[in-house]
């Protein structure tokens, strides 16, 4: 039994070890203006919020959950805010820098000549787009807890839920850049994101809109990301929440399949 494990073991800490390399290469390679494209993916959220959720919240008024209580608006966007920034911060990194690392840099091509396998480039990609997505939830959740829009406890519960929205937008973003053939295509990537943004609940309540589209939004990635985070940020949802959570793992196990099987064929033509 010992023999048939432990390769297996030690399988998994070597591919932990090459993927934990990616992410210190990109951490290494950290310049200056980088750190203002991270504050950017923090403030643009933190902008909906102050401008809508709370300016435009003061003509809204306050809005009902499903359970029937009575929340602000500025309570009920913020959370849906949060998702958004946990999505902006995972796809920034896996779709515009994973295809410029693939495509142009060629800097894949170079790891593969090491023992660092496709999908463990995947997985470090994706860890390392983690780190800058749970940097945007964690100083967003402060501001939540600051403004009073939530608990210091359910913030600290809202986080692994926020992360977990990373990874799955993370892993979908991957899937996507290895299909893309130039910058162009990022057109379509943006355009589907703007509408994700509008249209996931995320200002609305999605039952205020018509039957066959409210079913439609009920079904996108990040509407179920809103969904969650909104029920762990406000205490409502109940069992709910594993729906969410069972979509957003279906959804970051195939985005990761996905990308890691392109690119073998990618960089093993």
């Amino acid at each position: 039994m010992v023999t048939l494990v432990l390769p297996r073991l030690v399988d998994v800490s070597a591919a932990s070890r090459r993927s934990g390399s990616v992410v210190e290469r990109n951490l290494a390679a950290l310049k200056s203006v980088y750190w203002l494209l991270l504050l950017s993916g923090f403030v643009e959220p933190l902008l909906y919020l102050l401008s809508i959720g709370v300016g435009v919240g003061t003509l809204v008024g306050d809005l009902p959950l499903p359970d029937g209580r009575l929340v602000s608006y500025a309570a009920f966007v913020a959370p849906a805010m949060l998702a958004a920034s946990a999505m902006t911060g995972a796809l920034s990194e896996t779709t515009f820098n994973f295809f410029g690392k693939m495509k142009y840099m060629k800097l894949y091509d170079g790891m593969i000549a090491t023992p660092v396998r496709p999908f463990e480039i995947a997985l470090g990609e994706l860890s390392w787009a983690m780190l800058r997505g749970s940097a945007y939830s964690a100083a967003f959740l402060g501001v939540m807890v600051a403004l009073d829009l939530t608990s210091v406890v359910h913030a600290v519960t809202a986080l692994p839920a926020a992360v977990l929205v990373g990874f799955a937008f993370g892993a979908l973003g991957m899937a996507v850049s290895t299909v893309m053939r130039s910058w162009q295509d990022f057109d379509l990537v943006a355009s589907a994101q703007f509408t994700l943004f509008l249209f996931s609940g995320t200002f609305v309540p999605a039952q205020a809109y018509p039957t066959l589209l409210h079913w439609l939004i009920e079904v996108t990635p990040l509407y179920r990301a809103v969904h969650l985070i909104r029920g762990v940020a406000l205490g409502t949802g109940g069992w709910l929440w594993l729906l969410d959570v069972f979509y957003l793992l279906a959804l970051l196990a195939v985005g990761l399949f996905v990308a890691s099987r392109r690119m073998g064929r990618l960089l093993y033509p």
